[in-house]
């Protein structure tokens, strides 16, 4: 039977450091290229998941789901009916993105063509770049849930936002911002357990 080094004595090996490099660079990277149209991409997979994640709790908590679009300039909705909106809600900023429909069709088809030169090189070559990949768009989908809540609530004080429609339906006295903060430190919480299983699996 394998021990599992919860502990993670003896870190870090070599391909422990190259995975907390690789997560540090993808972080610094995403910070730098937030704003351009090469993160564009990736920041729509992230609606996507986190539009789908509306759709998932709907389902799971018996309700139906009427539609759900995600829009070029990164935002997105999904109507249901139904279901709890306490799990509903939240759901969306603890879940992520999708980088189009057919209006976007040229964008997904560039994507896809990204994704199979990667698993080219993958396959063929003796760089392992697809984990690398996978890696920065876990990381980007993290980042982008907290950006996405300072986005909302702190910055732009969006009022139909997640946060403050779980506001208006909660009874305790927290308002929409305080309750992105909350959904903000578990989506951080969520990549520093990511970070943490990553290095236990390679110890």
């Amino acid at each position: 039977m394998v021990k599992v080094n919860w502990e993670l004595q003896g870190c870090c090996d070599r391909d422990q450091k190259i995975f907390i490099a690789a997560v540090g660079v993808s972080t610094v990277v995403i910070l730098l290229l937030w704003r351009t149209f090469l993160l564009t991409p990736f920041k729509l997979i992230t609606v996507f998941l986190h539009e789908t994640s509306h759709a998932l709790a709907c389902k799971l908590t018996c309700g139906d789901v009427e539609g759900m679009q995600v829009h070029p300039n990164e935002g997105g909705v999904t109507q249901t009916r139904g279901g709890i909106y306490w799990i509903i809600l939240p759901a969306g900023y603890l879940g992520s993105s999708f980088w189009g429909m057919w209006f976007l069709r040229w964008l997904c088809i560039g994507f896809i063509v990204f994704l199979a030169v990667v698993w080219v090189i993958q396959e063929f070559t003796k760089f392992h770049s697809l984990k690398y990949v996978i890696l920065f768009i876990g990381v980007m989908n993290s980042l982008f849930s907290v950006y996405d809540i300072y986005d909302d609530l702190i910055s732009r004080r969006v009022h139909s936002s997640d946060a403050e429609k779980f506001a208006e339906i909660c009874p305790c006295p927290c308002n929409g911002c305080a309750w992105g903060v909350i959904w903000g430190f578990i989506s951080f919480i969520f990549l520093c357990a990511s970070i943490y299983l990553g290095l236990v699996i390679l110890s």
